[in-house]
């Protein structure tokens, strides 16, 4: 019995590179767990189930493949939160809320995209509120596909301008966050993505040893953790 983990992919039309990583990944590897967690921002954007098209039907297919094998669970990321139960279910997979507890081989495990934690950033967690907001969603998905795609595009240049102009630790975790929601949880290891930082921290919840496992975002590399009874490891391939 083995779990896997990735996030932050941010797969789109423009780097098949990414695309083909991620499928053969799914045969080569993900089909050999019972379980594959996708932490948040499989997609560079989302704007409605309804957006088809040869490359969404590509990552389907490869989905439902690995689903013959294997229980696919995703996660909404800051860049995907609108992918919703049709697309979710015609590819295989389990919508997760956000932050969720799993028992994974007799111990709870706190999953989480990592936006959350990242409370110093205060301006991204206003958006993050009204973007989640029903009523917002709601009338975003109610306007047409070109609309749609024109105020992506708005609020992604205008994030890329946001993220150019703050502090690199803003935009990491708040270590008090990380303790606070850990205890809160009683967890005494978490896996998150979301920072593209990936790495391994030792920390100390109640006076015991834990673990923040940090996913890193696919590039030139490709990272997954591999957790099965006798270990749990950050993991890195070569895309390029």
């Amino acid at each position: 019995m083995a779990y896997c983990f990735i996030s932050d992919l941010h797969l789109h039309e423009g780097r098949p590179d990414i695309t083909q990583a991620f499928v053969r990944f799914l045969e080569e590897t993900a089909s050999k767990a019972e379980k594959l967690y996708i932490l948040g921002d499989l997609f560079e954007a989302w704007i409605g189930d309804d957006d088809q098209n040869d490359f969404i039907y590509e990552i389907r297919d490869a989905l439902l493949k690995t689903k013959k094998t294997t229980e696919i669970f995703i996660m909404h990321g800051n860049r995907d939160f609108l992918i919703g139960p049709e697309f979710a279910s015609s590819s295989g997979m389990k919508l997760l809320n956000d932050p969720i507890i799993e028992e994974m081989f007799g111990n709870p495990v706190l999953l989480m995209h990592g936006d959350l934690l990242c409370i110093e950033d205060v301006d991204y967690q206003s958006f993050r509120k009204t973007t989640r907001d029903p009523k917002w969603q709601e009338e975003f998905l109610s306007k047409s596909l070109n609309k749609r795609k024109e105020i992506a595009k708005d609020l992604r240049d205008k994030s890329k301008q946001a993220t150019g102009q703050k502090k690199e630790d803003i935009m990491d975790v708040t270590p008090s966050e990380v303790i606070k929601t850990m205890k809160e949880s009683s967890v005494n290891l978490l896996i998150h993505g979301h920072t593209h930082r990936p790495n391994t921290h030792e920390i100390e919840i109640n006076n015991r040893s834990a673990k923040r496992m940090v996913l890193g975002d696919w590039g030139e590399c490709g990272w997954y953790i591999w957790m099965d009874f006798g270990s749990c490891e950050l993991k890195k391939f070569s895309i390029s």
